[in-house]
């Protein structure tokens, strides 16, 4: 075959290709031969110049026009290197000593054949920098234009090229391998042309244009994903999809000094940022902002993503790729903001299910399970509320989940106000009704005073994930409960009023019935302190025995009456005995007042004694536990025991005057507190 023929295409190894190719045209269409070639031909003419390794003098111009039907890619790689070589060397390649018109390049470029057209502006480019040392004319500015035009185009088409890459490799490998052997080519020549921005950059903003639109594509179902949950998650699977794709189909088609993967990474971290905005700007509800936190704190570097098995060890530090500080606290604030605005809505629903289903309809409160106390759901929804977006938020961060209890405690301050207001405002007309009407009254109070109290403990639980504002609600909490208890406790002193204005008068000396009618009262408020819980009953009890216990003393230090003869020891153990009742009555109550029970027997015993110089002993008691006496009020005192109490000559004023300040001096000295009660008395 050597004597008759040429040489079969499969003979010629890619070893003697690149011997071929080592012929290379310069700029002034200057010729240069190796030192093996045997020829007679023009040196500016490529097309006749003659292989010296060939020896039936085929011409080199047959040998190209062979090869260039040939892809580049099978013309640079061999079986054996295809999975491994993907350089393109255009700087073996000898360039056309004329370069084909600015229209025919172009249609090159269009038609994608690359390799020719990148020749062919190589060779316009050779022209232009030859002429550009003869003095400037209209022709070579026009071939300047033309050049950066085509090297425009050509950046275009290879955007096209590597943008369609990401969605459809395995049609366009052999033109990656191109474009990557064009870029690597342009940057060691001459790196910028002309001040355009770099093709290193250009192929990067392909990737990033192209790696938009496929995981847009890829997430174009969006429509029909009604959950932020599913969609984040069909953004991290895409996400993943892609960068395998790159991994195994891509990556190997460029040389190494290409960060390929990193560059796709980057461009999928990017898209995935953009669209986080995106989606912020349209979600409204809080388990939306939910599963976008959890995407961003948890799921994006894990193996679910970013971390993903598959994509390793080419992603190397998943976590490297942070999404902006920026960006975590728009969604953030955004959470907060909805999480706020959602709070106060399901709280003004509470107030207003209250009023259409429990106060309208007169409907008696519920009882605990053991029926001893009466209750309101209000506590158990409230808290459920919170516990719930607590939960939530723990599920995916620590600080989230302090943040949202500190954002429902702040929005929960203003709630005890709104309900007190609007109860009192539906419930005070019970009070002008018939008697169940008014129990009702009284048992919402207590109701509402159970729940609050139920919901306080459960809320300092919370106090180690944020204190400040667990006690800021806690303080707003027992407001409450203290303003239940005080109408409660002012209901009861408008119930008692009637009876306490004929105490300590001739009427009261003679008949009980005024005080059976406070005692019956007393029982009835008993009652509803029974129906307490343990803290705000212990706090009744003692609200209801120190206002009964001043309005009786205070009624004995109007000097309204005065006892005469007999009658001291008739009111002495009336008192004494209307004592021992009232005593009884709020032991059983559970008043821890003790404090208060010697105070009618003290009094008493000093209405009894029919000397005054025998005061002393029941004086000095008197006067240690209630050392805030005045002897304004110790002389009304001796005006009921005696009308003909003579103020400037009474040994027992004179006593506790002495009694007084020795008392006060061994209290400074000792800086001993107790107990106030007198200077309570008006």
């Amino acid at each position: 075959m050597a004597q008759s023929g040429k040489p079969s295409q499969g003979s010629v190894t890619l070893k003697s290709l690149k011997r071929v190719f080592s012929l290379k045209k310069t700029r002034g269409c200057e010729a240069e031969e190796t030192d093996d070639m045997a020829s007679n031909t023009s040196p500016t003419s490529p097309d006749t110049q003659k292989s010296p390794s060939t020896e039936n003098g085929f011409k080199l111009a047959n040998i190209r026009r062979r090869l260039e039907k040939t892809s580049i890619y099978e013309l640079f790689t061999s079986k054996e290197d295809a999975e491994t070589s993907n350089k393109c060397d255009f700087t073996c390649n000898s360039l056309p000593s004329t370069p084909l018109s600015v229209m025919e390049i172009n249609n090159l470029i269009e038609t994608k054949d690359l390799k020719e057209a990148y020749l062919n502006i190589l060779a316009l480019q050779n022209e232009v920098q030859c002429e550009q040392k003869e003095a400037s004319s209209v022709k070579l500015d026009k071939k300047k234009t033309d050049l950066n035009l085509l090297y425009n185009n050509l950046k275009n088409k290879l955007t096209e090229i590597v943008c369609q890459s990401c969605s459809k490799p395995s049609c366009d490998k052999e033109l990656t391998v191109l474009v990557a052997g064009i870029i690597e080519d342009k940057e060691k020549r001459e790196g910028n042309v002309d001040g355009l921005e770099g093709w290193r950059d250009v192929w990067q903003i392909a990737i990033q244009k192209g790696v938009k639109e496929t995981l847009g594509k890829m997430n174009s179902t969006e429509q029909k994903v009604s959950c932020m949950k599913e969609h984040l998650e069909l953004l991290g699977k895409n996400i993943v999809e892609l960068l395998r794709m790159v991994k195994e189909e891509i990556l190997n088609l460029y040389p190494p000094s290409f960060p390929v993967f990193r560059t796709y990474a980057s461009s999928c971290h990017e898209f995935v940022g953009e669209h986080l905005k995106m989606l912020l700007g349209r979600i409204t509800e809080l388990k939306d902002y939910n599963a976008m936190l959890d995407f961003v704190l948890n799921c994006y570097h894990s193996e679910m993503i970013l971390g993903s098995p598959s994509l390793q060890p080419e992603m190397k530090e998943p976590k490297s790729f942070t999404l902006s500080v920026d960006l975590l606290e728009q969604i953030k604030k955004a959470y907060c903001n909805c999480l706020q605005e959602t709070v106060h809505a399901f709280l003004g629903n509470i107030i207003k299910a209250e009023q259409e289903e429990v106060w309208k309809k007169k409907v008696t409160p519920k009882r605990t399970e053991d029926g001893l106390f009466i209750i309101s759901e209000v506590n158990t929804v409230v808290f459920e509320l919170i516990r719930k977006y607590s939960d939530d938020c723990a599920n995916i961060d620590e600080n989230l989940e302090k943040m949202a209890i500190g954002k429902c405690m702040e929005t929960l301050r203003q709630f005890p106000k709104r309900f007190v207001e609007e109860f009192s405002k539906q419930c005070q007309p019970l009070l002008n009704s018939d008697l169940l009407d008014c129990c009702l009254w009284a048992e919402y109070h207590i109701a509402y005073i159970n729940s609050f109290s139920s919901l306080k403990e459960n809320i300092e639980g919370y106090k180690n994930k944020c204190r400040e504002q667990v006690e800021e609600l806690v303080s707003e909490l027992d407001g409450l409960t203290d303003c239940l208890r005080q109408a409660l406790l002012k209901q009861f002193m408008v119930e008692i009023e009637p009876y306490l204005f004929d105490l300590m008068t001739r009427n009261w000396l003679n008949t009980d019935n005024d005080f059976n009618e406070l005692v019956n009262r007393i029982e009835t408020f008993s009652g509803y302190k029974k129906l307490m819980r343990k803290i705000p009953a212990q706090s009744f009890a003692n609200d209801v025995h120190y206002y009964v216990v001043k309005k009786y003393i205070s009624e004995l230090l109007k000097n309204k009456y005065s006892c005469k003869g007999k009658k001291n020891e008739m009111a002495a153990a009336k008192i004494n005995e209307q004592w021992t009742e009232l005593k009884k009555l709020f032991c059983d109550m559970g008043s821890s007042l003790d404090w208060l029970h010697s105070l009618g027997y003290k009094i008493s015993e000093i209405i009894e004694q029919e000397d005054e110089k025998n005061m002393k002993k029941v004086l000095t008691a008197l006067v240690e536990n209630y050392p805030d006496i005045s002897k304004k009020q110790l002389s009304a005192i001796l005006y009921f025991r005696n009308s003909g109490f003579k103020f400037e000559r009474s040994p027992a004023i004179q006593y506790f005057t002495e009694l007084k300040q020795k008392i006060d001096k061994e209290k400074t000295g000792k800086n001993q507190e107790s107990h106030t009660f007198f200077s309570d008395i008006k």
